[in-house]
């Protein structure tokens, strides 16, 4: 099942993939959905409503107030060692804001502030569940789906200091969607997918997502040993390497780039890049 958030008609609608279009399931947001405990999968086939096209600028992010935005930094050895950061044994973990996040098709705002806006393409991990001390074995029954993320980053703000937060939460810098593809129809944890980040069309990143060190379920249990998580929370989990920053010399994100993150079973997720009015 795949669920996408988008404009109808002057509203913003939750609506599901299907063969003909998307249908329209009406205006509860998808981290209502999973506060209330409904099982997605169940709910889109059931559900009746208008099939509908989604115009190219229509769709939102795909969440628009989830609970908690948790990312993970360093989580592919390659990426590792083109930062300037030796390898941890503990995940890097950081928050994202909502105010960050921009749709697909949407563009990301490099600011006026700074010109070393760079991409991240990552794998978006959604939860239906949460709690404290969830292990590693039952770790996996949490997760709703999957999803896209771009984890857009103004680098010399997240360098001003040891914590990265600034740098990681400029408005508009936070790609997000534009699909939530359920965990029934990927690999178990999201294991083995193709992911690649494209800017103006050619390859920067690629790598497998069974190449990340700290796998879905880990982090999982490792965050659940001090936070308690929630259905609707996120976790973003990771980038490989090839980002902008790494490049010698580096190479930052312009007006008029396009960035294209995608990552075989769930999708594309498109942005532009425009400067700051």
């Amino acid at each position: 099942m795949r669920y996408v958030y988008f404009n109808h008609q002057g509203h913003a609608v939750l609506g599901v993939r299907t063969n003909d279009g998307v249908k329209v399931l009406g205006d509860e947001t998808l981290e209502s959905l999973l506060a209330r405990g409904v099982d997605l999968t169940t709910y889109g086939n059931q559900a009746q409503g208008q099939v509908v096209e989604i115009g190219e600028q229509d769709y939102l992010p795909l969440m628009r107030k989830p609970g908690k935005i948790i990312c993970v930094g360093l989580n592919y050895a390659d990426h590792t060692k083109e930062s300037p950061y030796a390898q941890p044994d503990y995940p890097t973990l950081f928050p994202r804001f909502n105010s960050s996040l921009t749709a697909h098709n949407k563009p990301l705002i490099r600011p006026r502030i700074s010109d070393t806006l760079d991409y991240e393409g990552e794998m978006a991990v959604v939860l239906k569940s949460g709690g404290r001390h969830i292990s590693k074995e039952q770790a996996l029954d949490h997760v709703a789906g999957y999803a896209l993320f771009n984890e857009g980053s103004v680098r010399e703000y997240q360098f001003k200091s040891p914590q990265w937060t600034v740098g990681k939460n400029f408005d508009d810098t936070g790609a997000f969607g534009p699909d939530l593809v359920t965990a029934d129809e990927l690999p178990v944890g999201g294991k083995g997918l193709l992911l690649q980040t494209k800017v103006n069309g050619k390859v920067v990143q690629a790598a497998n997502t069974t190449d990340m060190l700290f796998d879905v379920a880990t982090i999982i249990s490792t965050l659940s040993q001090a936070v308690t998580l929630e259905a609707g929370d996120v976790i973003v989990s990771g980038t490989p390497a090839g980002v902008g920053f790494g490049m010698d010399p580096k190479v930052y994100l312009k007006a008029g780039d396009v960035v294209e993150v995608s990552i075989e079973g769930i999708g594309s997720l498109l942005n532009p890049i425009v400067d700051e009015a």
